[in-house]
């Protein structure tokens, strides 16, 4: 198992999930001068995240996955999980949240729009991925339905974005824990046999008012950024 020296460890992979939650590692860092992490690339095509020493930190042997050494190695596994566990003690200042106590109906909105993501926008476009291009024999029925669903989901984003800037808060939004989710998924609509996203227009300009962040796009390029340890 791989060691590092700064308190929060993430093991993850250039996925989208994986991004979220490097993309917010990288915000933090450029929000918080004192905050810092280590990386540790999980090659998911070795099997890595099968190997006994992860299953330890994630029975459900998926990633990212994140470890806070300064809570006696606390682990934390499933993005939308670590997205909050992040903001609730390392966004001290809410700048990528909101509060639960003193701005409950923006804190209810970023945690409705994760589980959007977290159970819509994810697993849909993962199986609209596989039948299109891993699947050892093509369905055309499973190809239709799953991208189909996919655009159902954007156009749900699309709706929510009429007006608005950003997914959660008051007014236009602002970029938040939501957004982080989010935004990787979107980014990949090519692979996701969505060409472009003429046919929603507010997806479109919310997508580059995301990848438009350079903490973010740091952290879409996961390998390169914070301290890479290799597995």
């Amino acid at each position: 198992m791989p060691t590092a020296s700064n308190a929060v460890h993430a093991y993850t992979l250039a996925t989208p999930n994986g991004v979220a939650i490097a993309s917010y590692l990288e915000e933090l860092k450029e929000r918080y001068p004192g905050f810092a992490y280590d990386f540790t690339r999980i090659n998911i095509w070795k099997g890595t995240q099968k190997e006994d020493w992860f299953l330890k930190l994630n029975p459900n042997g998926r990633i990212p996955v994140l470890v806070d050494k300064s809570r006696g190695d606390f682990v934390v596994f499933e993005s939308s999980a670590i997205l909050l566990y992040l903001a609730q003690h390392y966004d001290k200042d809410f700048a990528f949240w909101f509060s639960p106590e003193s701005d409950l109906n923006s804190y209810s909105e970023i945690v409705q729009w994760l589980f959007f993501a977290h159970g819509g926008i994810g697993p849909m476009q993962g199986q609209n991925n596989h039948f299109n291009h891993d699947a050892p024999e093509k369905i055309p029925y499973a190809q239709k339905r799953y991208t189909d669903e996919t655009k159902r989901l954007y156009g749900v984003l699309n709706i929510r974005l009429n007006g608005r800037e950003y997914l959660a808060g008051d007014g236009k939004g602002r970029y938040s824990l939501a957004d982080l989710k989010s935004y990787p998924w979107v980014k990949i609509h090519p692979y996701a046999s969505i060409e472009t996203l003429d046919e929603f227009p507010h997806v479109k300009a919310w997508l580059e008012r995301c990848v438009g962040r350079e903490a973010s796009v740091s952290g879409a390029g996961v390998a390169p950024f914070g301290n890479f340890l290799e597995e």
